[in-house]
């Protein structure tokens, strides 16, 4: 049996839901305004200090920004309730906005491979910075590192695995900043090509987290299943409901941050249709009680116990 520590609500009241959605916008909104202010701060300093590596760490807060408008849009749109277009609701507003989210970082991580490989072919031309450009890549470290701080405890506590992805996606900016920063003092120091060098690894590390984020995504838009180990759990509450002999055929796939699942459920042939009604409804009750299961489709089956096509 679960304890009441390892139980995840599905069915959240409309307040909840309400304090979720605020609690999404108000970390998504932190972000806008911090990716904002180092967009402007790295990119001038970049181009005064002569600087590519924080030019290209600008450019990565850019699409951070453009990320954080679109994880508000799916933020919006997902919270609508089901319709006739869409009987499941709008749950997947999320998934395709993660998917959108990593086309996004292998776009801007290309052309930041592409403009850095340049820059290290003709290393000739590349010259020293201005010290400038370190100290605003070492403010950009620590403003990205509480950043992540932050949106990853809001992501936990409103449980979202989109606002967890661009809380990493941040933690990613804190890596890139910290590389730009060990770039530009290795030129400060003479080693000039260090600076576009950090620039192809910043862009290395973008277009791997957009490759990552958009296969992700593009998995669970093609209803990806839930994981072993929450299915098992699953299975183990069904066949812990009174009445419920044997599960088979349990299925899944994601909508969102949730999961719709489909189960046949065995009960004893001799129960009347309603008898078995009620312990599929209760089967159902407890699953999205305790799992963040958006439905359950139960379909009752006469328990047939030498039957081998029948042992989960």
């Amino acid at each position: 049996m679960m304890n009441d520590s390892e139980i995840v609500d599905a069915e959240l009241s409309q307040p909840e839901l309400v304090e979720r959605a605020k609690a999404a916008r108000r970390s998504t909104w932190a972000s806008v305004t911090v990716n904002l202010l180092l967009t402007v701060f790295q990119i001038a300093a970049g181009v005064i200090s002569k600087s590519q590596g924080l030019i290209a760490d600008g450019i990565h807060s850019l699409s951070d920004l453009v990320a954080d408008f679109v994880v508000l849009f799916a933020n919006h749109y997902s919270q609508k309730d089901a319709d006739e277009d869409h009987p499941y609701g709008h749950q997947r507003y999320e998934n395709a906005a993660s998917l959108v989210l990593g086309l996004l970082l292998l776009a801007v991580g290309v052309g930041m491979l592409i403009s850095a490989v340049d820059k290290v072919q003709h290393a000739d031309s590349v010259t020293q910075v201005h010290s400038l450009a370190l100290y605003v890549a070492g403010s950009a470290l620590v403003a990205k590192e509480l950043l992540f701080r932050y949106m990853l405890s809001v992501a936990k506590k409103v449980k979202s695995s989109m606002l967890v992805a661009n809380a990493w996606h941040a933690r990613s900016d804190a890596a890139s900043s910290l590389v730009v920063g060990v770039g530009i003092a290795g030129n400060l120091l003479g080693y000039t090509i260090l600076d576009p060098v950090a620039a192809l690894i910043v862009g290395l590390m973008v277009t791997k987290m957009g490759w990552q984020f958009g296969w992700d995504a593009l998995h669970d838009l093609m209803d990806r299943a839930a994981d072993q180990t929450e299915m098992a759990a699953i299975q183990e509450t069904l066949l812990e409901t009174p009445g419920v002999k044997n599960v088979h055929d349990l299925k899944s796939r994601k909508m969102g941050d949730m999961i719709v699942v489909d189960a046949h459920i065995e009960v004893d042939p001799k129960l009347t249709v309603e008898e078995g009604h009620d312990i599929a409804v209760a089967a159902r009750q407890r699953v999205m009680q305790r799992h963040r299961v958006l439905n359950l489709m139960t379909h009752v089956d006469p328990w047939q116990k030498l039957d081998a096509d029948h042992i989960a």
